[in-house]
């Protein structure tokens, strides 16, 4: 299989699993997820890449943990900071995530890991970003995979404005400009973080250290919104 037609297997699986995420069953997520990347790495393998084009070679494992760590750490400080501000707080308080702090640290440390993001880095920082590197270089593979990585979140974005009181703070289903700003948000924001992520796995070599940050930035969040939903005094947002 040459890189080009791994990469219109991987784009068009991309969108079967983008699909699948908003419309199947939530607790298949879980198990889909895994077995969506492993089917993406196969497919990448078919086509030549080695396990280090992939960002999955044990050579480069610690210095991925390293950098993933650190940046994981940042982010937790960064959570901990926008907690304790009032001015900050409200921006955690996403209605998905008022459950108990038993369920979050659950949701946290295994639904979004397995649902969400082993198959996320493994798609775009692993799969794509190999394959694109392998032709036109990491500079473009950056660039290319931060662009679709942005656009991948155009659904979810939709949720993000009925759930999120920092953009809905009324009883009503959000207007179609409130999800137009959200959306546009949503993409820019996460292609920017794409930028991070393949910087992250171009410097580490390997696609644990974005691994780790993704983890960090929404595993973490679910934990900080169910705290606050806790101890908030606030009216409850339906």
């Amino acid at each position: 299989m040459t890189t080009r037609a791994a990469l219109v297997v991987v784009l068009t699986s991309l969108v079967v699993v983008n699909v699948w995420v908003h419309v199947g069953p939530r607790r298949a997520h879980v198990v889909t997820g895994p077995t969506s990347a492993l089917l993406l790495i196969a497919t990448a393998h078919a086509a030549g890449l080695s396990w280090e084009e992939l960002g999955l070679s044990r050579v480069h494992l610690l210095a991925g943990i390293g950098y993933g760590a650190a940046a994981a750490g940042a982010i937790a400080v960064v959570y901990a900071v926008g907690m304790a501000i009032p001015l900050t707080r409200r921006m955690f308080l996403d209605t998905r995530y008022r459950i108990p702090m038993r369920a979050a640290v659950m949701t946290s440390l295994v639904t979004i890991p397995l649902a969400t993001v082993i198959f996320e880095e493994v798609a775009f920082r692993s799969v794509l970003w190999g394959l694109i590197a392998a032709d036109h270089g990491t500079a473009r593979a950056t660039v290319m995979t931060s662009t679709l990585f942005g656009l991948w979140h155009l659904l979810p974005a939709v949720d993000v404005a009925a759930t999120s009181t920092a953009i809905n703070r009324s009883e009503e289903p959000a207007g179609g400009r409130r999800v137009f700003l959200t959306v546009l948000g949503t993409v820019v924001f996460t292609a920017l973080a794409g930028l991070v992520f393949a910087e992250l796995r171009r410097r580490s070599g390997s696609v644990v250290a974005p691994l780790l940050l993704h983890w960090a930035t929404n595993g973490l969040a679910v934990v900080a919104a169910s705290r606050l939903w806790q101890v908030s005094r606030s009216p409850a947002t339906p």
